[in-house]
């Protein structure tokens, strides 16, 4: 059981990482308020070229207090813990159903070669991480 856990956890990695997902870990909250707290400060001082101007040093503010805050999916997948994976693997078996596989060159060769399973284990992923890790993609 724990080489199929292995095998679909490599598969989620490799679709994400073609994919090229990216997930915002924390503070993406706190980047967009301070974007939109410099457009509202802006407006309030200038008016509404205070808007823009405070809109974009907000945002540059926000930038760079969020910079670093967002990892790779697949870097988010090999971090998971023991019970996360085997929510993940029951996710992704219920898209993978039946399908056989020998080892995990096999399996993604299998997906990545039909492209509506591979959209549907895409899929997955982005609906494991986004509604269970509470991370934006």
């Amino acid at each position: 059981m724990d080489k199929r856990v292995d095998d679909v956890m490599r598969l989620c990695c490799e679709v994400s990482a073609n994919r090229q997902m990216k997930a915002a870990v924390k503070n993406s909250g706190k980047g967009a308020a301070v974007a939109g707290g410099g457009a509202f400060v802006g407006g309030l001082l200038a008016g509404p070229p205070g808007i823009a101007l405070g809109g974009a040093l907000g945002g540059l503010l926000g930038c760079w207090m969020t910079s670093g805050q967002f990892k790779p999916v697949p870097q988010i997948i090999v971090e998971l813990p023991p019970q996360q994976r085997d929510k993940l693997f029951s996710e992704v078996m219920a898209v993978l159903g039946t399908l056989d596989w020998m080892d995990v060159a096999q399996l993604v060769m299998l997906v990545t070669a039909n492209a509506s399973l591979q959209q549907k284990v895409a899929a997955a992923v982005l609906s494991y991480v986004t509604k269970e890790l509470r991370a934006e993609i």
